[in-house]
């Protein structure tokens, strides 16, 4: 599903200044992309991206100061569509007149910020970004391991949670117990983040429901983390093959990103805290540039050549 983000979120997570429409805040943005809208104050509106957040900088309004009064007024009120969420100006640039009068008929709020232009456009793209993106939600765990953020997945029972409670006893952190909420930032990151609900809280079967903060204290947890790899619980079965080298490359496809994921078999006995740790850290050592696997078979090559050669 698409998210949506009202005017209002945005001016209070970027701290903007309302100059008026104070209460038309809940006009509904529906796209992370901004207009400068440097070719419609010239009366140019073919192409106009009227269901965007308008915004203008020195240049738009130093332009702007060069027009008429009726020239201002004639063009600001094209601007002023029915969907047009808003309009933001950067700098704490004195607004014209005529921008405050035609926002104010057709009811569409007017900001600022202090912030560059520059800068500005930056901090709305990445909220936007984030507040609309495409979401999903996977029944897992979320754990940050040593800075990597793996996510712990299988069937219901497996032991999702209590391996997640023994990482957590280790130094680890949690992001997402049962629900992990996912959505991609920027072309190849994939985030994930705890529902609203289960937000620090984390479910043990016999126990119930355990508030990690309160327990463990705020430093083990974590709102949200980028998925760096997966590992996929899977119950013990002699007739599944498992990759036992660390040879084999798995992805599983999140949105247009694929992720690494490993299987592991749980079997009586086995610590998967201490597995899923080490999974990490040795994923971790292949991607700057340690592979324990190429160098087993090197020294599998180099034990064949000498045994071939004494022969």
């Amino acid at each position: 599903m698409t998210n949506s983000v009202t005017v209002k979120e945005l001016v209070d997570s970027l701290k903007l200044t309302v100059h008026n429409g104070e209460e038309f805040l809940n006009r509904p943005i529906i796209t992370n992309d901004l207009s400068r809208p440097g070719l419609e104050l010239t009366g140019y509106f073919n192409y106009y991206p009227q269901e965007r957040l308008q915004l203008f900088g020195r240049t738009e309004i130093s332009f702007s100061e060069r027009m008429t009064s009726d020239e201002r007024l004639l063009v600001f009120r094209r601007m002023c569509q029915p969907n047009t969420p808003a309009f933001l100006v950067s700098r704490n640039l004195t607004l014209p007149e005529e921008l405050i009068q035609a926002t104010s008929e057709k009811e569409i709020p007017l900001l600022s910020s202090a912030h560059a232009t520059t800068r500005l456009a930056s901090n709305v793209t990445n909220f936007l970004e984030e507040r609309l993106a495409e979401r999903k939600s996977v029944h897992g765990v979320l754990i940050d391991i040593y800075g990597m953020g793996v996510m712990i997945t299988g069937d219901s029972g497996v032991g999702k949670s209590e391996t997640a409670l023994e990482l957590i006893q280790r130094g680890h952190r949690l992001v997402a117990d049962d629900r992990v909420e996912l959505h991609m930032i920027g072309e190849n990151k994939i985030v994930g983040e705890p529902p609203e609900i289960l937000r620090n809280l984390i479910e043990i079967r016999g126990i119930g429901i355990i508030d990690v903060a309160n327990l463990f204290g705020v430093g083990a947890i974590r709102l949200s983390k980028v998925v760096n790899l997966i590992v996929n619980l899977e119950l013990w079965d002699k007739k599944t093959k498992f990759d036992r080298l660390g040879s084999g490359e798995e992805k599983r496809r999140i949105f247009d990103v694929d992720v690494p994921l490993i299987s592991i078999p749980v079997k009586t006995g086995r610590n998967l805290a201490v597995i899923i740790e080490s999974a990490a850290m040795n994923y971790r050592a292949k991607q700057m540039g340690y592979n324990a696997t190429e160098t087993f078979e090197r020294n599998l090559e180099t034990l064949i050549k000498r045994n071939s050669e004494e022969i």
